[in-house]
């Protein structure tokens, strides 16, 4: 645990720490809260919802580095200000809106998300050594896992107990203070050496092959992630344990967490192509389980690479991109993440409606091997042209 102890010793990083979790919360709950408004409460069903959830992520994946080239420009507050302002007038609005103009306002919505995620990686990037960052990286990736658990379960408990109108004025409250304790505490997402040496970077300087390649296994590895998650529900109903899916869902994310805690304390990274060739791997056999409880025991290696990959991409990502665009670089990788969540779940969704849920696991994971794959000539390219002479 010396990794972890250094890490927690630095000024500033228990309470950043602390304040990103509590900032992720709302974005963790959106989707449930979104779902359930527009299938049970207006009566529209789930394909309806399914349709607002995606006009939601196409303009969280828009907006994302727009945000982030924001921070970069014009410093943390004024997107904090941009942002809150943005979305607590959406969650207001949107609980009296008719579904057509609900789904132009979720598209709109989603561009003016508040990047929580993105500004943890960033501030950690600035307050941690570069040899502690994979530690403080595998911390962030567990408080993420812990944020979505707890996230749509309270989205569920107030909607379901009060009304969906009731959670979404919370959403909108919940903005607001999380906006204000951002702009008080103004976490810095630059050192003062990096602020004091900032200069314009061209973009071709910075967006190699190399960073290409980081962000489409971070696209990849979410991509498994959320056809997994598909896939799990698909199976534990086949084999009539529906009601056994919190608990197996619960030990996927725990194992996942401390698959992140393992990596953390490890004093050499291992690399993100490794990484992410084990998680595909290890996810395309799960389907063979049988009860509920083999299929629980079937995920946990696969599981013990999530957190990892994950940080490895954070990871990856801060070191690769120069102060001045740092937050336009994590922007991109938030926006990986978004698109890699958004094609998952319904390709895997697809394959299960059409065949047995054991070739929703596969597909997952051979989506995996394609994008290590993809990511791997990407990188000898790299390779390639740095051999080139100038």
């Amino acid at each position: 645990m010396q990794l972890y102890r250094q890490v927690l010793a630095l000024p500033g990083m228990r309470t950043l720490l602390v304040l990103v979790f509590f900032a992720r919360l709302p974005s963790t709950a959106a989707g449930m809260i979104l779902t359930l408004h527009v299938a049970v409460a207006m009566g529209r069903g789930y394909g309806a919802a399914g349709t607002v959830g995606a006009a939601a992520t196409v303009g969280i994946a828009l907006g994302a580095p727009l945000m982030g080239r924001v921070i970069d420009r014009y410093g943390l507050r004024r997107m904090i200000v941009i942002t809150s302002a943005g979305e607590a007038t959406f969650w207001l609005v949107a609980r009296f809106l008719p579904y057509p103009l609900l789904l132009v306002c979720a598209f709109v919505g989603g561009i003016l998300v508040l990047p929580a995620m993105s500004i943890g990686r960033q501030a950690i990037a600035a307050l941690v050594p570069e040899d502690l960052r994979r530690s403080a990286y595998s911390m962030d990736t567990v408080s993420t896992e812990m944020s979505f658990m707890l996230g749509p379960a309270a989205a569920v408990l107030v909607s379901t107990q009060f009304s969906t109108r009731t959670a979404m004025l919370a959403m909108a409250v919940g903005l607001v203070l999380v906006g204000v304790l951002l702009y008080v505490v103004n976490p810095a997402v630059r050192s003062a050496a990096e602020a004091a040496a900032a200069t314009r970077v061209a973009r071709r300087a910075w967006l190699t092959p190399r960073m290409v390649s980081v962000l489409f296994v971070g696209a990849g590895a979410v991509f498994v992630l959320g056809g997994t998650e598909v896939a799990i529900v698909a199976h534990v109903q086949r084999t009539g344990d529906l009601g056994w899916t919190g608990v197996v869902v619960a030990v996927w994310a725990a194992g996942s967490g401390v698959g992140g805690l393992v990596y953390g304390a490890l004093r050499r990274s291992v690399p993100q192509l490794v990484l992410m060739t084990c998680l595909g791997v290890l996810t395309i056999p799960v389907g063979l389980a049988g009860d509920w409880w083999m299929l629980m025991l079937a995920l946990i290696p696969a599981a013990a690479l999530c957190a990892p990959t994950v940080a490895a991409t954070a990871e990856e990502v801060a070191r690769l991109a120069p102060p001045a665009v740092r937050g336009l670089a994590t922007g991109l990788q938030s926006s990986a993440f978004t698109l890699g969540q958004a094609a998952g779940a319904p390709a895997v969704g697809f394959v299960v409606d059409h065949a047995a849920p054991a070739w929703g696991f596969a597909l997952a994971g051979v989506g995996g091997l394609l994008v290590a794959a993809v990511a791997g000539l990407l990188s000898a390219r790299r390779g390639e042209l740095a051999e080139v002479p100038a």
